[in-house]
């Protein structure tokens, strides 16, 4: 496995020993990537122990560990967990971890459009056959739609003024580039914080483009009834949107956070959380500084 070229693992030791693996378990690492977290799921399962890697990018295939029998590759988007486990005869897992967010692979991949260091198409999918692009989006969305996008997924306080200036310079010349998007936005930024807000459109559009928040909801959700008594939850999170998410299926087991109560007033909530939030060490950062806003939550199934 290549895992180190394509993108470094974050937390890793500490996402996999939040799993507590049993030799003879069944994972699920439903972010396959560069297959680091994988490589370590797998040097501490027996001969008995299954992995199944989740990626909806075939350039993760180039990672996939062919010798290795105890490891299933499943080239899907993770929404359909519950649906590739029913395939392969699964009713229960021990434990699944996501590492959420972009790799460094597609940051680095000029051609992808995901970064505004390179002059690109606005593209922006994580699986290469699907249809809608971010230049799709750009150039196509209401001024409407635009504005609640920026102001969702990049949480941008002036998400109309935005929408408003992308739908006058599309009218003029079109947006099909990574440089062009950038030119549009740029200018309603305050030069000290220019890199950090344009970085807030670039996510907006590639969480709109790949369905990144309904795609988490139902794997989670599906990861929450497949796990067996006792089996864990490690997710790790880049932005505040997935930990909110995160966090209130593991505190709830639903998306708005609410702990139901029977009428006796006793809690249902299916999964007990582990630890509060796990973040970077100072040596992580310092050898990767891609994982600054990373956040690690841990639940288990009760």
């Amino acid at each position: 496995m290549t895992s180190g070229a394509y993108h470094i693992p974050v937390l890793l030791k500490e996402s996999v020993d939040g799993l507590s693996i049993r030799p003879d378990g069944i994972y699920v690492d439903v972010t396959f990537g560069g297959g680091g977290h994988s490589r370590e799921i797998i040097s501490r399962l027996g001969p008995d122990g299954r992995l199944f890697g989740f990626d909806q990018d075939s350039d993760s295939e180039r990672n996939i560990p062919r010798e290795e029998t105890r490891f299933t590759f499943v080239r899907s988007n993770f929404r359909y967990l519950s649906n590739w486990m029913r395939y392969y005869g699964i009713d229960h897992i021990d434990g699944l971890l996501a590492d959420l967010g972009v790799s460094s692979h597609h940051f680095d991949d000029e051609s992808r459009g995901f970064s505004f260091r390179f002059d690109a198409p606005l593209d922006m999918r994580m699986n290469k056959d699907a249809r809608l692009t971010a230049a799709d989006v750009v150039n196509n969305y209401s001024e409407q739609q635009l504005a609640d996008i920026l102001y969702l997924y990049g949480e941008l306080k002036n998400a109309r003024r935005l929408a408003a200036a992308i739908v006058k310079a599309r009218a003029e010349r079109g947006i099909q580039t990574t440089t062009q998007l950038t030119d549009t936005v740029s200018k309603l930024f305050p030069r000290e914080r220019e890199k950090k807000e344009v970085t807030k459109v670039f996510q907006a559009l590639r969480i709109e483009v790949n369905h990144e928040m309904e795609a988490l909801k139902e794997m989670l959700t599906a990861a929450t009834q497949l796990l067996a008594s006792g089996g864990r939850l490690s997710v790790i999170t880049y932005h505040s949107l997935e930990d909110r998410i995160v966090k209130n299926i593991m505190k709830s087991g639903n998306v708005g956070g609410i702990v139901e109560q029977d009428f006796f007033g006793r809690t249902n909530a299916p999964l007990r959380p582990l630890n509060k939030v796990t973040t970077p060490s100072e040596e992580e950062l310092a050898a990767n500084p891609r994982s600054r806003s990373a956040k690690l939550r841990i639940a288990q199934k009760n």
